[in-house]
């Protein structure tokens, strides 16, 4: 009986458990000699699990999906508004637990293999940093939500103030559309204020022939223009020194740059400084990995985020005109040091401020 009961054991851990022997052998502390108690309750343990998961998979599952497909079928039938908030909310928080999953491989991976962050594919770099922001959005509806009976609030808050308080897996197609278009448009608002003062920092410039330059190409701007990459990186020396470096502008240049990043400006001036200057490497780092990738490569929805991310309102362009765009942004993008990312923030106005509307002047 006991030769039985060994033999049918050690097949059961071999055959259904190989994993768990694999797992004690590689640590060097796998020993045959167990005893038949602990055998069987090693069969008993897993095998009853596996019945149990079968149950669960088989009958239990099934049920809950039919169960939700009804419940969703009545509210798409009798209230169709919540049925599309009720939609928005399940669909967004499978997006967002994907993110997660997907992040966590991304940070496995650096741990494992080393990886800097410079150094990750497009992909995973832009990932990471979306589900960054998107986290710390999120931060005060759940803090919100933390006292009992207040995720009925939050749940209100939620539905009055979407824009502001959920982050995008939360929006509607229609939302995402609306709520990209009136940040943009309070992004453009900046970009002639940015301009002015640009123009008149240049009158701070010991180098005349630079100053000129950086004159020329502020009025092309302002006038309607779109400028050339070549004008742009004509004047890169001047932004990696005073006035027109991150650290030497002034506050309220500062605070007019950060809402082109969508960051607030409502910050004390040393957090914009620090803010404005890892934003930049980090958005040049996203750069440097889009040229190793090549923006052809990106689907439509890539490419047009891309665009938008750096300036300009990509819903109402063409994927011609967002590869057109992008491919000017890198052009000066990679040709920047780090020292000049002041540089690549004032691209998001000389770049985005008259494209499409106005024809490039050489």
């Amino acid at each position: 009986m006991a030769l039985s009961c060994s033999r049918l054991c050690s097949h059961l851990s071999l055959m259904r458990l190989g994993g768990f022997g694999t797992s004690r052998i590689t640590h060097g502390v796998y020993s045959p000699d167990l005893s038949c108690q602990s055998k069987l309750y090693l069969c008993r343990h897993y095998t009853s699990s596996k019945v149990r998961r079968g149950i669960i998979g088989r009958y239990v599952t099934p049920r809950l999906q039919w169960a939700n497909a009804k419940y969703e079928g009545f509210l798409k039938k009798q209230f169709p508004r919540f049925y599309v908030l009720h939609h928005t909310l399940v669909e967004g928080f499978k997006l967002l637990f994907q993110d997660a999953r997907d992040v966590r491989w991304i940070k496995i991976k650096m741990a494992v293999h080393g990886v800097k962050f410079q150094d990750l594919p497009y992909r995973d770099m832009e990932k990471l940093r979306q589900f960054r922001r998107d986290v710390i959005k999120a931060i005060p509806l759940m803090v919100i939500s933390i006292p009992p009976f207040a995720n009925y609030l939050a749940f209100i808050l939620m539905y009055f103030f979407p824009r502001q308080l959920l982050i995008p897996h939360f929006w509607t197609p229609r939302q995402q559309v609306e709520f990209r278009r009136v940040y943009h448009s309070a992004r453009a608002r900046h970009y002639q204020p940015v301009l002015k003062e640009l123009q008149h920092k240049s009158q701070q410039v010991q180098n005349s022939p630079l100053r000129g330059r950086l004159k020329d190409l502020c009025a092309k701007v302002q006038s309607g223009s779109n400028p050339q990459a070549s004008e742009i990186l004509a004047v890169r020396s001047l932004f990696s020194e005073a006035p027109l470096s991150i650290r030497t502008m002034s506050v309220d240049h500062k605070r007019r740059i950060s809402t082109l990043l969508f960051l607030t400006p409502r910050l004390p001036g040393f957090l914009i400084d620090w803010r404005l200057r890892s934003h930049a490497l980090e958005l040049l780092q996203l750069d440097r990995a889009l040229s190793r990738l090549d923006p052809h490569q990106l689907s439509d929805s890539e490419l047009k985020q891309a665009c938008y991310l750096r300036g300009i309102s990509s819903d109402a362009l063409d994927v011609n005109q967002c590869q057109e765009w992008l491919s000017k942004w890198l052009q000066v993008s990679s040709s920047l040091k780090e020292s000049e990312v002041s540089l690549l923030l004032h691209c998001i106005a000389f770049l985005s401020a008259n494209y499409p509307k106005a024809p490039s002047r050489h």
